[in-house]
């Protein structure tokens, strides 16, 4: 299996975040990205860069008015006298309708959801070879390949159309999704990481064409709190085309695996000519986030599972945190995908 990467997604290095309201260390740290390549060099893939593909994969989910500011906010952000080093809100809208701020300070509230998602000189450029790096893995997938991984760093999932948050700023997963629905009449997105991917389901909320389905810890008392929840079901259009399994904490392997059949069966019954998986590592029991307690063999068998389906598929890296396993599952998982139906 080829696995997509670009030295450029590890500039990106955020400091610390607010967690409980307290200041801590970002948890989203570039020495994940060399944890992940040994666990891709273990699985045997081969680790190739992605090309340059310019904004029209990005802006085809994401607004233009959000990635302009994106692109200029940190150096508009410089300006502001005593501003931060990093770009941080300090004040978000209760509603996102009507008038639009034209100062640096309201438009960062309007386009962060939240402090975890910090913006440096090189956040731009990070996520823009994250998305690329997914734009290339569902290249590969529409040429004809089985399946392939893109190590994407910044994650995505927690990106809206117009809205960073929760170490996100590009939805790599959507962005994989909607380069397959050139060829794909249907496109299913399987999200198994452990917090909620609410940007995903936002982006395709109202959309028939993509399914999302997401395994998650119950948000009703865990980020993204606001999201997630068994009756959010798409409205409009997508009304029936999202579809949530929120878990109790601390789930273990055998709870998470008799929800992935549930999920099966609702893919199942779309009938998608192709699959995103949103791949993320934090459910471990040993992260540090502590919301599952999925264990190594689990994400093997997890990833074994997933290949029965037999579809094309787009692997897409997103939670995982610092902890000595890390590499490992992801090995366990590409080595679960690839041993059985590959």
């Amino acid at each position: 299996m080829k696995a997509f990467y670009a030295e450029e997604q590890k500039r990106h290095d955020p400091k610390a975040f607010l967690s409980s309201g307290a200041a801590r260390p970002n948890p989203e740290q570039p020495e994940r990205v060399e944890r992940l390549l040994a666990g891709a060099k273990a699985a045997g893939c081969e680790i190739v860069r992605p090309r340059n593909h310019g904004l029209g994969p990005v802006a085809a989910v994401h607004t233009p008015e959000y990635l302009d500011f994106l692109e200029h906010i940190y150096t508009r952000w410089q300006r502001i006298d005593g501003a931060s080093a990093e770009v941080i809100p300090n004040i978000h809208p209760i509603a996102r309708s009507g008038s639009y701020p034209a100062s640096a300070v309201g438009q960062a509230g309007y386009h962060m959801a939240d402090t975890a998602c910090p913006i440096s000189g090189e956040t731009w450029q990070s996520a823009l070879w994250s998305a690329w790096s997914a734009v290339e893995a569902a290249e590969v997938v529409m040429s004809g390949a089985p399946a392939a991984y893109a190590l994407c760093r910044p994650p995505g999932h927690h990106a809206f159309a117009d809205v960073a948050g929760g170490f996100c700023f590009i939805n790599n997963s959507a962005v994989a999704a909607q380069v397959l629905r050139r060829t794909a009449s249907r496109v299913a997105i399987l999200d198994v990481d452990l917090h909620h991917g609410n940007g995903t389901q936002g982006i395709f909320y109202a959309r028939p064409d993509v399914l999302t389905v997401s395994l998650h810890a119950d948000p009703v008392r865990f980020y993204p709190f606001f999201w997630g929840h068994a009756d959010e079901r798409g409205e409009g259009a997508g009304l029936g085309y999202n579809f949530n399994l929120p878990l109790p904490r601390k789930s273990t392997d055998a709870a998470f695996l008799e929800a992935l059949e549930v999920a099966f069966q609702r893919i199942h019954a779309f009938s998608p000519d192709a699959l995103v998986v949103a791949l993320g590592l934090d459910a471990f029991e040993g992260d540090p986030f502590g919301g599952l307690s999925v264990t190594t063999p689990g994400f093997a068998r997890i990833g074994e599972a997933i290949a029965k389906l037999g579809l094309p598929t787009v692997i897409v890296q997103e939670g995982g945190y610092l902890c000595d396993e890390l590499g490992d599952n992801l090995t366990a998982f590409l080595t679960g995908f690839g041993g059985k139906s590959r």
